[in-house]
């Protein structure tokens, strides 16, 4: 039987100068690639001069927002009770009625009943700097939108739907379906099935 020749190259042998001269080659290139995945900077709009998202990190876990709020790199912010806080940057509206802008979003964190009467969200006694670096760490979280919110970006990529979000029921015992639009269609059914 006579030897085949490999189709695999010939590698160099271990710790040879060509060897170790490659590995630091790819460790050189691939270092920058990997420290671009931490925490993405926001972009200028959504900076705030002077405040640190590390240390706004620290802040949001010693305030104990996690008690309410889903928030992606703080330990133990997994509640349900307030709004995830992911995809922070990505936000137009803050509290349902304010632009989610950089000033807004500490003011808020300063003081919501303040700004939103009647809000859930309770003043936690932040300083500024406590409130500047939480914003900070917030506009970390998620990149924004190139298009404004609502805006149909293209076909199948979100914004405004012509047709309803949930969808009707397809389980009807009587095969009844409500008509779409109708408001009472609901109690339309309810009263057809505790008339039989």
């Amino acid at each position: 039987m006579v030897p085949q020749p490999s189709s695999r190259p010939a590698r160099w042998p271990p710790g040879s100068v060509p060897e170790v001269a490659l590995r630091r080659a790819l460790v050189l290139v691939l270092l920058p690639l990997l420290s671009a995945c931490d925490d993405p900077a926001p972009p200028p709009e959504l900076a705030l001069a002077g405040a640190d998202p590390e240390r706004g990190r620290q802040t949001i876990r010693a305030h104990g927002c996690g008690a309410c709020h889903v928030i992606p790199g703080v330990e133990g912010a997994v509640a349900w009770v307030g709004p995830p806080l992911m995809e922070w940057a990505r936000r137009g509206v803050l509290a349902g009625r304010h632009p989610n802008a950089p000033e807004v979003l500490v003011a808020w964190l300063r003081d919501p009943p303040a700004l939103s009467p009647g809000t859930a969200m309770p003043n936690l006694g932040l300083t500024e700097r406590e409130a500047r670096d939480a914003a900070a760490y917030l506009f970390t979280l998620g990149r924004p939108e190139p298009v404004p919110a609502g805006m149909v970006r293209g076909p199948g990529e979100g914004g405004l739907r012509p047709g309803p979000r949930i969808r009707p029921r397809q389980d009807r015992p009587d095969g009844h379906q409500p008509q779409a639009g109708t408001v009472n269609a609901g109690a339309a059914w309810n009263s057809t099935a505790s008339a039989e």
